[in-house]
């Protein structure tokens, strides 16, 4: 008989420490999840807060097409890639 109270003894402290255990390690996770949903949510915020970038300005097409010209006039482009860029240009 005093084996068996033992045992069962053994077994209560064993089976206790275990659930203590599992608690403390689930309670960690839960504050390990909970704050990087909190840091998530915070991105979240500063991506919508952030304002889009502000599209580049246009060019001059008449400064654009003096310096096509001035490249033709040079020899660094030829006829066609002279027509090709300036109709690029006047979205022709």
């Amino acid at each position: 008989m005093p084996g068996l109270l033992r045992t069962v003894g053994r077994t209560a402290v064993i089976a206790g420490t275990a659930t203590s255990v599992s608690n403390r390690v689930s309670r960690r996770q839960e504050g390990r999840w909970a704050q990087q949903e909190q840091q998530h949510s915070e991105q979240e915020q500063q991506r919508q807060a952030a304002p889009a970038p502000a599209p580049a300005p246009a060019s001059d097409p008449t400064d654009e097409l003096s310096k096509l010209g001035q490249l033709h006039a040079s020899g660094v482009l030829t006829d066609e890639e002279f027509a090709a860029a300036k109709a690029k240009i006047l979205n022709v």
